[in-house]
């Protein structure tokens, strides 16, 4: 039961950070940096944004095998059919929610902002907390980190920075202006890292347990 758990929190987790990032696009205000490149593609060439998602994950996962070098795992290809059905998800938030972010006010664009940043960063710690099939972002931000010899933190700022700068580049250059980057990107740089050790604050002890990662404590007196 606690294995069923664990793979019922986990798809909880990643359908609640495709909501947060699929939110994070309808904003007008700028998205997440991890997934600004492939935002800025489909909004410069047409192209659909599962697709190009997929197509950026995929380049994720090859880049954490680079990374690694000899210490690389083969059961990090498991990230690709996981893309592939997360890229899916995202398509199918985009088509349920027809939000035009053109048509509502700065601040009611603003809070679905804060919303979005929410819901990216509680879906991240759900699934980073289950400890099963990492999601391709987070993989590569661990092995830039690893490579540095860093934290997590400091390569996911890395990670985000470079992405921020590939996507200005980019756009500049095939659309002379730039593409998917504003005031949300700044803020979900800093929110959703707060969001993750919000969820994590108020909920990690239970989700763990409910997935048999920890060990309910015993009062003391009823050991057995």
């Amino acid at each position: 039961m606690k294995t069923v758990n664990r793979w019922l929190l986990y798809l909880v987790g990643m359908l609640v950070l495709a909501l947060g990032l699929t939110l994070n696009t309808k904003t007008g205000l700028g998205v997440s940096p991890i997934i600004s490149v492939a935002f800025s593609v489909s909004e410069i060439w047409g192209l659909n944004f599962g697709d190009m998602t997929f197509l950026l994950y995929t380049l994720f996962v090859a880049g954490q095998l680079v990374l690694r070098g000899r210490d690389r795992r083969l059961t990090d290809l498991i990230q690709l059919p996981l893309s592939l059905v997360f890229s899916r998800v995202l398509n199918l938030y985009s088509a349920l929610i027809p939000y035009e972010a053109a048509e509502h006010s700065f601040a009611l664009n603003f809070a679905l902002l804060l919303a979005a940043i929410f819901f990216t960063g509680a879906g991240a710690a759900i699934t980073v907390n289950m400890r099963l099939v990492p999601n391709p972002g987070d993989g590569i931000v661990v092995a830039v980190a690893d490579k540095l010899g860093r934290g997590q933190g400091f390569g996911k700022n890395v990670f985000d920075l470079g992405c921020v700068a590939v996507t200005c580049v980019l756009s500049l250059l095939a659309a002379g202006k730039i593409v998917g980057v504003g005031v949300g990107t700044v803020a979900a740089m800093i929110g959703v890292g707060r969001a993750i050790a919000l969820v994590n604050y108020l909920g990690k002890q239970k989700m763990c347990l409910a997935a048999g990662l920890l060990q309910e404590e015993v009062p003391a007196g009823q050991e057995v």
